[in-house]
């Protein structure tokens, strides 16, 4: 008992660290886009709570920024790795680095109109059993017509730290989005939802818009609401600038 307080008690501290070291993403989950061979994205993600906590401070900003790279030359199999530093002024921050990381193929690459799918894993942390959260999952996504794209698949994660906060697991859960390149306002407007299950900090349902300054480079302005806000904290705005080299 004294081991999953002291687990639960560390992941109080992290909840404001529970942004995903990002792969390619929608808002919140991973995406089955992958980047290009050679091409290098680099994303900048701010997460600011909504409003106060319960003792009536505010939790601290987070930033992520780190890199992604297309490292497969191939059409019908591709593949990006990629690391993210998180700081957010808590003790983890001493420990900053996140690896990410999957493989999978587009929609139709592997017979006539089947879907997009992709293995990765991602939040893959340098402190044991404290930010090694090391979550693997599989996703499969499907453009239908003008509805837009639907994706589906499943997560899995270290049980030592995607807990809830009575310490009880909490690192498994479905994983679902929406999104859609919104035409008939402009061609770079673009919008999305998404699903994380659990009620570990991970949990949430976000949603929001990106627009394309240019070919290269769009920002998202989003919403974060948490399944569990006794460890995850209040809702969280979040403002990800994307550029490709």
């Amino acid at each position: 008992m004294k081991t999953l307080k002291l687990i639960a008690t560390a992941l109080l501290c992290l909840a404001p660290l529970a942004a995903n070291a990002t792969p390619s993403t929608q808002i919140w989950i991973p995406s089955t886009d992958i980047q290009k061979y050679k091409t290098v994205h680099l994303n900048v993600d701010n997460y600011v709570s909504s409003a106060k906590e319960a003792a009536g401070n505010w939790k601290a900003p987070l930033l992520v920024i780190g890199p992604t790279i297309g490292v497969l030359p191939y059409e019908k199999v591709q593949a990006e790795v990629g690391f993210d530093l998180m700081r957010a002024g808590l003790t983890a921050d001493s420990d900053p680095l996140y690896m990410h990381a999957k493989v999978g193929t587009p929609e139709g690459a592997a017979f006539a109109n089947s879907p997009a799918f992709v293995l990765g894993g991602y939040n893959l942390g340098t402190k044991k059993d404290v930010t090694d959260q090391n979550i693997f999952y599989g996703l499969g996504a499907k453009n239908v017509g003008k509805m837009g794209r639907f994706s589906a698949g499943y997560f899995s994660g270290n049980d030592k730290v995607l807990v809830d906060e009575n310490g009880d697991k909490a690192n498994t859960g479905l994983l679902l989005s929406w999104d859609r390149t919104l035409t008939e306002v402009s061609d770079k407007l673009w919008a999305a939802v998404d699903y994380q299950g659990g009620d570990s900090a991970l949990g949430a349902l976000s949603f929001g818009l990106s627009w394309a300054f240019s070919g290269n480079t769009s920002v998202i302005f989003g919403y974060d609401v948490y399944n569990n806000d006794k460890i995850a904290g209040k809702a969280t705005y979040t403002v990800q600038l994307d550029i490709n080299f």
